[in-house]
C-alpha cells in the first residue's frame, strides 16, 4: 500500500498586533436599512406594566429593534422590526404580545 504524502504544515500566521489595520465604519456614516417592512402581517406590543425589564428580549433580537434606555425597554423599533416573534418566547412575564400591523401603537410600541 502506497503512503499518502503529507500535507504541509499550515504556515505560521502573524499576531493580530501585526496585521495592517483595515477600513472603519463610523456609526454615523453607516447605512441603516430600514427592513420592518419584511413583517408578514403582525408585529410585537410591549405591555410596560407587565415587564421587569429583564432584557431578554433586547438580548435575544437579531435586528436590534428592541428600544431600550439604561436597562428600561421602551418597546421596538418598527423600522427593523422583523417579526420573528423571538422577544415574544423569551418573555418571561408575558408582556410582549404580537398584534396585527395594522393596529396604531404608541411611539415605540409602548404601552400605558
Amino acid at each position: 500500500m502506497p503512503s499518502m504524502p503529507l500535507k504541509p504544515p499550515v504556515p505560521d500566521l502573524p499576531r493580530y498586533r501585526d496585521l495592517i489595520p483595515g477600513a472603519t465604519v463610523v456609526s454615523q456614516d453607516a447605512v441603516q436599512p430600514h427592513t420592518g417592512g419584511w413583517r408578514l402581517g403582525r408585529k410585537p406590543q410591549l405591555e410596560a406594566s407587565r415587564c421587569v425589564n429583564c432584557l431578554l428580549c433586547w438580548l435575544y433580537c437579531p435586528d436590534c429593534a428592541v428600544a431600550v434606555r439604561g436597562t428600561v425597554v421602551l418597546g421596538f423599533d418598527y423600522d427593523f422590526c422583523k417579526g420573528c416573534e423571538l422577544c415574544v418566547a423569551v418573555c418571561p412575564t408575558g408582556a410582549i404580545s404580537m398584534v396585527d400591523e395594522g393596529k396604531q401603537l404608541p411611539a415605540c410600541g409602548r404601552v400605558g
